[in-house]
């Protein structure tokens, strides 16, 4: 920890979009601290450590790693690097937090968690949705009864683009597609309610790069009859909505279920209830904070893995997404032949 013994002290991995939010998130937190930056070129990480005030720039991954300052570091690679990255912090003593999609496939994903557990060392996937207020309140409302039994989740998370075709969201080489970027939301949701499928279903318009462009996706768990209907897109703007339909009631949730600021709790007899998130919703709902605070305080308490995004649940998920795309024929370079489903 930190020189306090309470402030933990991060290490930013990558420089894009999604580390800037995070970083910007970690700022404003008082018992936070971002000490150092790693890209793969100095110029982009020293441009980036003067945006944030970060005291060190490192050019290479493997600097950042060895950085006995740095408590956790924070992987925000595309996803074909997600397990060179994380893999390179592990070995090198640092806990982790890793963007999602965890990694390209369940295989590298096992390898993560496999080096994590070796070592005993902290790894958590950056499942943000999982650690919502309001996400969690929806997963104990069903763990204890509210709705009945489930019978049916469904979830969508589209972009109405077009994306170019060189755009990364385009390229099979960074693990391009719908599926790992937007289709991870709504499948860890229903896999957050129900746990992990034994039917996997799904049918997609590909691009001519050889990535899905839109993807719909059935589960179904044998042993309950439950079953979910999925879906993601980079080329239609979807509501992004979800619902949770059970034997005595219903859940839903508006637009942006992912990082909700309401939901509204249906139960049968009884008049609709609409939860919201604390304050007015707008600062918490599209925060990284709750994230990183789950982090930290496992980190305090000594524990290597967090119940709330815990490393099984991170894997099951991992291989629900190489099912779809076995059924969808996407395949990336990246992608080992073990991890052909």
């Amino acid at each position: 920890m930190g020189r306090s013994g309470t402030t933990v002290r991060w290490g930013v991995l990558a420089t894009g979009g999604i580390a800037a939010q995070f970083t910007t998130d970690l700022l404003g937190m008082e018992d936070a601290e971002v000490v150092a930056v790693a890209s793969r070129t100095e110029a982009t990480a020293k441009s980036f450590a003067d945006r944030f005030g970060i005291p060190r720039a490192y050019g290479d991954w493997a600097a950042l790693a060895a950085d006995p300052e740095v408590d956790v570091v924070y992987v925000a690679t595309p996803h074909h690097a997600h397990r060179a990255a994380a893999g390179l912090a592990l070995e090198a003593g640092k806990a982790v937090l890793c963007e999602k999609a965890f990694t390209i496939d369940a295989v590298e994903a096992e390898e993560l968690v496999a080096l994590a557990r070796d070592r005993g060392l902290f790894l958590m996937e950056a499942m943000w949705m999982y650690c919502n207020p309001l996400i969690r309140r929806v997963a104990a409302l069903v763990a204890d009864g509210a709705i009945g039994e489930v019978r049916t989740v469904q979830a969508d998370f589209g972009l109405e683009g077009p994306f170019a075709a060189d755009h990364r969201l385009r390229d099979p080489a960074v693990g391009g597609g719908a599926l790992l970027d937007l289709g991870v939301y709504p499948v860890s949701f229903a896999q957050l309610l129900l746990g992990e499928p034994d039917s996997v279903q799904a049918h997609a318009l590909l691009s001519p790069e050889g990535v899905d462009l839109n993807t719909a996706v059935l589960l179904g768990w044998s042993d309950s009859g439950a079953s979910a209907l999925l879906s993601c897109s980079i080329a239609a703007d979807t509501p992004m909505i979800a619902s949770v339909t059970g034997s005595r009631g219903r859940i839903d949730f508006p637009r942006g279920f992912f990082h909700p600021e309401r939901f509204t709790l249906h139960r049968t007899g009884h008049e609709p209830e609409d939860h919201v998130i604390a304050g007015d919703g707008t600062a918490e709902r599209y925060t990284f904070r709750h994230e990183a605070a789950e982090v930290m305080r496992c980190l305090r308490a000594g524990e290597t893995e967090s119940p709330l995004v815990p490393l099984d649940g991170s894997l099951a998920v991992m291989r629900t997404l190489d099912a779809v795309r076995d059924r969808i024929g996407v395949r990336y370079p990246a992608e080992r032949a073990s991890a052909r489903v």
